[in-house]
């Protein structure tokens, strides 16, 4: 079948009858079977329904060519089913012609009904798609990463605009404290300069952290150059520094935050290049399966695209050695002559510890550290000549004490089973000796009648045999007396 005479009657239906014969079409009975279909062509999953219906209409006679939409899926049937499978030539278009013509072609199926059905089910795969997300995990370190750098700007701005704001009252101050969260801090204290006494050098000393830095603060205030100002621009003054201090606050609070979503989430690459370096290698790449996608000569220029390219437009040998891998500390550590190795090394076991933690069930830093041992001696190898030890011996050591960890964990959530189950035991034992004492000081004389209703049930005999000797006592007391009376 040629393309041109496709794509010509396409848009006629009688035309478009003449090319197709509608053979086999099974609708799905419920919503519910439709969303799990999508999402297995979706994902390019065979599904059952799609296996059942094509062993029961697809002839195997004469090795047939099947026509698939998608390559994922058509992969897929060729590795389940063994059908010849074909993506291009005159395949889209005969899709494009049924999903125009389908209405018609299937009886007692319209136009309003077609769309309903898609409305229903898009909203419902879309749904389906914003809950069962990947990647929602990633999105909370990528977001953390992007409001800490964009803390870290606002920070920036707002500490020097207090610092030209402040230094008309008290110029002395910027060099005495460079910190830009202690000087806000120590602007806001001190407020007007004229006020500043003995009586407030110890407060002083604890946000400076240092006696020497509080007294020359104390002394410069007193032989100052700066000129007064008014209570309504220093109240403006103190307003702003007191958002800056809040703000370098917050920014605290939120590291804190990046670092348990990265020990949680990414522990290993954590480990070897730090909480902030793997979070922007991770929003870089979008998420954390997509840099384990990633092979390690892209990870080592991850943030260096522009140069890169700029390099291979102009066919120019300068290419860039590191992206983001920049900030981290061993290649600040690193020679100049030996940068370029050091970051193809790192980049290499960074693309290992992203594929460990995105791809192990149970999350540990444990590869992480050895990985970062392994950078390490890389290093002293470059510095001092000495051998570092062999990437397989290496592996080998992480495996067994992850192993080792996983034991200790089972043997930990055994205990707690046996513990939680003992105290269920203590606690139900507490509650019926409880309930014993309160019913025998509640209700002495009903257990008293139950007990002897026991030993009588035990000892029936012995009443039944005291009963006549009692009896008999009596009238042999009588017969004496008769006796002698006679």
């Amino acid at each position: 079948m040629l393309l041109p005479q496709v794509e010509a009657s396409v848009t006629d239906l009688k035309k478009f009858n003449q090319i197709i014969k509608m053979c086999a079409f099974t609708p799905f009975k419920t919503a519910v079977t439709a969303l799990e279909n999508i999402n297995s062509v979706s994902e390019g999953i065979v599904s059952e329904d799609l296996q059942l219906f094509l062993e029961q209409n697809l002839v195997k006679k004469g090795n047939p060519t099947l026509g698939v939409g998608d390559t994922k899926l058509a992969a897929a049937i060729t590795d389940a089913l063994g059908y010849q499978c074909m993506c291009t030539g005159a395949i889209p278009e005969i899709l494009r012609g049924l999903r125009l013509h389908f209405p018609k072609l299937v009886k007692g199926f319209t136009n309003k009904t077609s769309e309903v059905a898609q409305l229903g089910l898009g909203h419902s795969y879309s749904r389906a798609k914003v809950k069962f997300n990947v990647h929602r995990v990633d999105n909370m370190i990528i977001q953390s990463i992007a409001l800490l750098d964009l803390l870290d700007k606002d920070i920036n701005t707002f500490s020097m605009r207090i610092r030209e704001w402040y230094s008309y009252h008290f110029p002395e101050l910027f060099k005495i404290v460079p910190d830009n969260y202690v000087y806000s801090k120590t602007a806001n204290y001190i407020g007007n300069r004229k006020e500043l006494d003995e009586s407030k050098l110890d407060e002083l000393e604890e946000i400076v952290q240092d006696r020497d830095k509080a007294e020359a603060i104390l002394d410069a205030s007193r032989s100052s150059m700066g000129m007064d100002i008014s209570p309504i621009d220093l109240m403006n003054i103190e307003m702003f520094a007191k958002r800056v201090v809040s703000l370098a606050e917050y920014r605290l609070s939120l590291t804190n935050y990046l670092h348990t979503k990265m020990s949680s989430i990414a522990p290993n690459v954590a480990a070897l290049i730090g909480d902030q370096v793997g979070a922007r290698l991770i929003s870089h790449a979008g998420s954390l399966t997509n840099l384990a996608k990633l092979p390690a000569s892209t990870v080592q220029v991850l943030g260096a695209e522009k140069a890169l390219f700029r390099a291979l437009k102009t066919r120019s040998t300068l290419t860039p050695k590191y992206g983001l891998l920049y900030h981290s500390s061993f290649l600040a550590r690193a020679e100049k002559k030996n940068k370029g190795r050091i970051s193809r090394f790192l980049a290499n076991k960074c693309s290992i510890a992203c594929r460990i933690d995105c791809f192990s069930e149970t999350p540990c830093n444990v590869f992480g550290e050895k990985l970062k041992e392994q950078v390490e001696e890389r290093l002293n190898y470059y510095l001092t000549g000495v051998k570092p030890a062999k990437n397989l011996d290496v592996m080998k050591q992480a495996s067994i004490e992850v192993a080792e960890l996983e034991a200790q964990k089972k043997k930990k959530k055994k205990k707690n089973k046996k513990k939680k189950k003992d105290i269920e035991n203590g606690e139900l034992e507490t509650t019926l000796n409880g309930q014993d004492d309160s019913i025998i000081n509640e209700e002495p004389t009903e257990e008293v009648p139950k007990k002897k209703k026991k030993k009588s049930k035990a000892v029936e005999e012995e009443p039944v045999q005291d009963e006549p000797v009692e009896e008999e006592e009596p009238p042999k007391k009588k017969k004496k007396k008769s006796k002698g009376g006679s």
